[in-house]
């Protein structure tokens, strides 16, 4: 064959295979970019779906708390993220200023003054919305809330959670930010100095790091983290702020009742409330701590059981949801602040737990409810008023942190009880408990000087005020 034919054959060839890896490219590309589009579609349509599936479960005149503000031209991308110039931190810090300096109430014009023995509810906030909406679409359905002040305490500044807040309308509204945040604190503590010790580096070796905490491990011998250092700092400042520094609560009498933004409350539990105050005023005046939540998995309204309350010493894994106390029982806790702060136990509810076995004076025994090694004594609803219905939080993470399977089962729980709900009186029962209860050791996370001084230093402050 000559060389020429070869050459044409060769020629050929190339270009058949040109022809077909260029047909097998398009194929390719056009697969993938409707392979893209399904996904695509799918995820929309799956969110589609989860909005939906949220407006079903609130009444549609109550559907403004869960729709996005309008007219978003600021971006908060770096504040959930955690990604913050030092201009931004700092203009952070002068609108957290501001806004506690000015102490102001927000529908106070439309509702007039707190009345001295109103409930106070203290929501504590991080950044979960949409928990916190569930939250308000549920007290904004309580019986007699307009009579109540409900101060949204906050350790991120987030102008869609400021939104959310700022269009609560049905009864007073008061914002406090606590002032110690990692999020205005990124790299310097409270917050993830560069020069800590790592969580889990041995003591020796911290000191040979020479890291700034190496002399404070916890008792576990590791060194703190911030993000769990945080809550118990933003706990511990709130109920100083709220019972002592707060002008609208200068002769404030009545209970202060604690949520978080992931709670869930009955229609009825400010009624519920009101009852177990009354009640424990005059059929047990020991009861310190009353308590609306509980971590059962099954709920029992019916037959007697939604009127039913417990009576037992107050413990921090089972009466910590829906807690609520007035002045008396604070000014004891704050004079516990020293074992409170250096507790080695980054829980505020297990340092408070520890308190009440170590500081507070034992409860004596009167009629049927014997003696206790506790100065906390709860008085518990069976049947339960606040709920928890957080999937995702500073301990748990799931693929889906924006479920809305518990809330649906919250809905329907309050829906088929709905008849035994209201009690015109409550029924005490007194839990078997031993005389004396051995202390709990801690969980550690809270062995840095530096924390304990903060956390002293806030009641300190909150003194200087008082005198």
């Amino acid at each position: 064959m000559r060389a020429s034919s070869i050459i044409g054959v060769g020629k050929t060839y190339r270009g058949a295979l040109s022809r077909t890896l260029v047909l097998v490219f398009l194929a390719t590309f056009l697969w993938l970019q409707i392979h893209v589009i399904n996904l695509t579609t799918r995820d929309w349509s799956s969110q589609t779906s989860s909005n939906e599936t949220l407006y079903s479960l609130v009444p549609q005149e109550l559907h403004r708390f869960l729709k996005e503000r309008q007219n978003n031209t600021t971006t908060i991308t770096n504040l959930t993220s955690g990604i913050l110039t030092k201009i931004e931190i700092n203009e952070i810090r002068r609108n957290i200023e501001k806004i506690n300096a000015e102490q102001k109430v927000i529908n106070d014009d439309a509702f007039g003054p707190l009345a001295s023995d109103a409930p106070v509810i203290v929501v504590q906030v991080h950044t979960r919305l949409t928990y916190l909406r569930h939250l308000i679409v549920s007290l904004a359905q309580a019986k007699d809330i307009e009579q109540t002040l409900i101060v949204f305490s906050h350790d991120v500044w987030n102008p869609d959670i400021n939104y959310l807040v700022q269009s609560v309308d049905f009864c007073r509204v008061m914002q406090i930010f606590y002032p110690h945040s990692i999020q205005t604190h990124p790299r310097t503590f409270p917050g993830e100095d560069p020069h800590d010790c790592p969580r889990n580096i041995r003591k020796e070796q911290a000191l040979l790091l020479k890291c700034t905490n190496a002399q404070h491990p916890d008792l576990y011998g590791h060194y703190r983290e911030a993000k769990f250092t945080q809550t118990k700092h933003h706990w511990w400042w709130k109920a100083n702020r709220v019972f002592d520094q707060l002008e609208v609560m200068k002769n404030h009498t009545g209970m202060v009742l604690f949520l978080e933004e992931d709670h869930y409350v009955a229609e009825d539990f400010l009624h519920v409330l009101k009852l177990m105050e009354r009640t424990s005023k005059h059929s047990c005046e020991r009861c310190n701590v009353l308590s609306l939540g509980t971590y059962l998995k099954t709920y029992n309204y019916y037959a007697d059981f939604s009127r039913k309350a417990e009576v037992t010493p107050w413990i921090s894994s089972k009466h910590n949801m829906g807690m609520a106390f007035n002045r008396v029982t604070w000014n004891k806790l704050r004079k516990c602040a020293s074992q409170f702060c250096s507790y080695d136990d980054y829980n505020w509810d297990w340092s408070l737990q520890h308190v009440a076995q170590s500081c507070l004076p034992p409860s004596k025994g009167a009629g049927t409810i014997p003696r206790v090694e506790s100065g906390l004594i709860a008085m518990m609803m069976r049947a339960p008023r606040v709920f928890h219905i957080g999937e995702c939080g500073v301990h748990h993470k799931k693929t889906n942190c924006e479920s809305t399977a518990v809330i649906a089962k919250v809905r329907n729980v309050l829906k088929s009880a709905r008849n035994h709900l209201y009690p015109t009186k409550l029924t005490l029962t007194v839990a078997g408990v031993a005389k004396k209860t051995k202390l709990k050791k801690g969980n550690g996370g809270w062995g840095d000087i530096r924390d304990h001084e903060l956390c002293l230093n806030i009641t300190l402050n909150t003194d200087l005020l008082l005198n």
